[in-house]
């Protein structure tokens, strides 16, 4: 911080209201500002936290598959479940939803004649 200049002259009534007017702008942009940074950051804890306790719910199904099939492999991604059999000498590949289970598509996988 500087030192004051003794050489300056002291503001007259007017200049003074003016630079009072603007540090109270200044001072309440400010918290106006900062009320919002916590806002968001409020915001933003709240979303984690109540998404870590939701959780998701335990699933318990039972999903038939045809007699002889052999399941190869399983993979879970934008919300379904891929599970690749063997089948008949051929793979399957099928998809169930992820929260009830239910079956959602069959890609079939066989040699070209």
């Amino acid at each position: 911080m500087k030192a004051p200049d003794l050489d300056e002259a002291p503001l007259d009534p007017a200049q003074a209201r003016i630079v009072q007017k603007i540090r109270r702008l200044a001072l309440g942009s400010s918290l106006i500002m900062m009320l919002g940074i916590l806002l968001v950051l409020g915001v933003i804890g709240y979303r984690l936290f109540a998404t870590a306790e939701r959780g998701t719910p335990d699933i318990e199904a039972l999903v038939a598959l045809p007699k002889g099939a052999r399941v190869l492999s399983t993979a879970i991604g934008e919300g379904r479940v891929a599970v690749t059999i063997e089948i008949g000498g051929g793979y399957e590949v099928r998809f169930f939803d992820l929260g009830t289970l239910k079956p959602r598509g069959r890609l079939r996988l066989t040699d070209q004649p």
